[in-house]
């Protein structure tokens, strides 16, 4: 009874053997009409990279006033458009006392100065036109004149010698040079004292128009009201960091001033970012980019690489170098400063190539296949040459078309 099951048992399990071979050997003989196959296509391939950075316009300049003081009145708000020498805040002063009494110091003593620049000009005009400077030398001149009239009738009497007489006629000559010499600084000390008059009035003018500065802000002859702040460029108002009540300090050689404005022409606009040292060695200077703005979801902007940084700087153990590139303006879109973008650098492109899908190539060494459907359930390998790739397509040089079907190489789970 026992020995009867056991031989019972083993054969079931003989035929049980012999049905699941051959249900998998089925199984693997069918496996073929599950291949697929595509052909390849004509399509545009691109090698690139990306750097991440923002946007930034080109020129942006930091508007400062002349004067310190208090910020009176704003005229202008972010993202107005202004032009050159429009007018952005008026600064209140609030001047020191000490620095007033200075300047009003300064004017009356240049005051006091010009009158008595003007008083010795009126004196010197006075001798001058009764020629009492020259007086002396006239007199010198005229009493030579005589003694030399009287000399002359006498050498002609033969009383005296031509040598006496010579004498007496040198005399005449250096004295009628000396009343000569005499008028000549008689009419220059006159320029002179006139302009002293003009440096001491330009010195009062100086020091009233510095008075008006402390007092007002402004002087009457200045082309320029000093505290008006005023615009430097055409372009739009990015921000205002001032707030009116504001106090402020102004531009000088040993403070760089409180920002009244920023002001930036957004109709030239750069991206500014960073690439990996391991391809930056791809890049050269008027390589065209696609950058992507993460605050605008649709479309790319178009930009060309104009700058490559020579020296890296280390990031959390990698190294990047900076790039710039000049954006290319758009109409429909408007970018803001500061937007963060992402750049695609081509690298290289082809344009309608004959391509297939990277994971369909087969690799033997340094040979290159695929598997070319010759018939129904029938492949057969075919050497290619291979182009450019972006990862996912690659370009088939040679050894196969589109009009064949390429084996799908589908990845073993």
């Amino acid at each position: 009874m026992n020995k009867g099951c056991l031989i019972g048992l083993g054969a079931f399990l003989i035929i049980a053997t012999i049905g699941l071979s051959v249900y998998f050997y089925q199984q693997n003989k069918s496996a073929p009409d599950n291949f697929e196959s595509e052909k390849p296509v004509l399509a545009d391939i691109v090698k690139k990279t990306v750097a991440t950075g923002a946007i930034r316009p080109r020129q942006e300049v930091q508007v400062k006033p002349q004067v310190s003081g208090v910020v009176d009145e704003l005229f202008v708000e972010a993202g107005q458009m202004v032009k050159k020498g429009d007018k952005l805040a008026r600064i209140k002063l609030v001047p020191s006392e000490v620095n007033i009494n200075n300047a009003q110091s300064n004017v009356d003593l240049a005051r006091l100065r010009l009158q008595e620049a003007q008083r010795e000009l009126e004196r010197q005009r006075e001798v001058y036109k009764k020629n009492l400077d020259v007086e002396e030398a006239r007199l010198s001149y005229d009493n030579a004149k005589q003694e030399e009239e009287r000399q002359r009738k006498l050498f002609e009497e033969g009383v005296v010698s031509q040598q006496e007489y010579n004498r007496f006629k040198v005399d005449l000559e250096i004295r009628k040079a000396a009343l000569d010499n005499a008028r000549i600084i008689s009419g220059n000390n006159i320029k002179q004292f006139e302009t002293n008059v003009d440096i001491r009035r330009q010195e009062l003018n100086a020091a009233i128009n510095n008075l008006q500065l402390l007092r007002e802000g402004a002087s009457n002859n200045s082309k320029q009201i000093a505290n008006i702040v005023t615009s430097t460029l055409d372009g739009m108002v990015l921000d205002i960091p001032v707030e009116e009540g504001t106090s402020v300090i102004e531009r000088n050689n040993f403070n760089e001033g409180t920002s009244i404005a920023i002001i930036a022409d957004m109709s030239n606009l750069i991206f500014e970012g960073k690439v990996d040292e391991a391809d930056v060695g791809k890049l050269r200077e008027g390589m065209p980019m696609e950058l992507t703005v993460g605050a605008i979801e649709s479309g790319k902007f178009e930009a060309t690489l104009e700058f490559i940084s020579p020296k890296g700087i280390d990031e959390e153990g990698t190294v990047k170098f900076e790039v710039r590139a000049a954006v290319k303006s758009t109409e429909d879109i408007f970018l803001r400063a500061g937007y963060s973008a992402n750049a695609d650098i081509i690298l290289d492109r082809r344009m309608q190539v004959v391509s297939i899908k990277e994971r369909d190539v087969l690799f033997e060494e340094d040979t290159t296949y695929v598997e070319i459907k010759t018939g129904d359930r029938e492949f057969e390998k075919r050497l290619i040459k291979l182009g450019l790739s972006d990862g996912i397509q690659v370009e088939v040089l040679e050894g196969v078309d589109t009009t064949q079907q390429v084996k799908v190489q589908l990845t073993k789970s």
